[in-house]
């Protein structure tokens, strides 16, 4: 009896580390097969970015443009103090649970690792106000014209209920930052950088079919300092 449930839960750990395998597998293969692999040519219009830590990605906008003023959707009175010098606006989608109690790696626990991956959670958005010199590393240029940033501001609006910036009370990891309530749910297969990469792709960028790892959103973008 010992030895049946023996082999039942190393069969069950196989097939576990199996389907985390043909996850990791598929992620990498669709980085050789983009979407927008043949993007329309134009130039540049708007200075944006994608800003990735290594593992999440955030969309990085001007803060004013002839296209939005991101100050009219997430006003600084939602900030405890936005610097004189910010120039731009970080946005990133993300799990609910995960965002308000994890915010270095080391606030990770196994239980927030499990309850961000099954979906149970709801999700939010955090923003933030960012100075030029905080974009020195992990940014990669977007080159967007303005119809594409126009597509790329609509998408961010639609992630919000109502298109409605709801602020969390006292939600906050510093000065410059700020939560807010958003569509949708967190899973294993509606990750951050899903988020991020549906959004470049409804607006042309050459980005993975499927984005479930940073280096999916970035693969193709090229790496610069602003």
């Amino acid at each position: 009896m010992a030895k049946r449930w023996l082999r039942r839960i190393a069969f069950t750990l196989l097939g576990f580390v199996g389907l985390i395998g043909l996850y990791v597998t598929v992620a990498c293969a669709l980085v050789f097969w983009p979407a927008n692999a043949k993007p329309t040519v134009e130039a540049p219009a708007v200075e944006a970015w994608v800003l990735s830590n290594g593992v999440h990605t955030d969309l990085v906008f001007p803060i004013h443009s002839a296209t939005v003023d991101w100050q009219q959707l997430f006003p600084f009175a939602h900030f405890n103090a936005v610097p004189p010098d910010a120039e731009f606006i970080a946005i990133g989608w993300g799990d609910r649970e995960f965002y308000l109690h994890t915010p270095t790696r080391g606030d990770l626990t196994a239980a927030r690792a499990f309850g961000a991956l099954s979906g149970r959670n709801r999700a939010l958005m955090h923003v933030t106000y960012l100075q030029r010199s905080q974009m020195r590393h992990g940014a990669y240029r977007l080159p967007l014209s303005q119809a594409q940033y126009a597509q790329l501001t609509d998408y961010v609006r639609a992630s919000l209920p109502s298109g409605r910036a709801t602020p969390i009370a006292s939600a906050h990891y510093g000065n410059d930052d700020a939560f807010y309530e958003a569509e949708g749910g967190y899973h294993l297969f509606e990750t951050c950088n899903t988020w991020t990469g549906r959004g470049l792709r409804r607006a042309g960028v050459t980005v993975s079919r499927w984005t479930p790892f940073d280096f999916n959103v970035t693969w193709h973008l090229q790496a610069a300092t602003p």
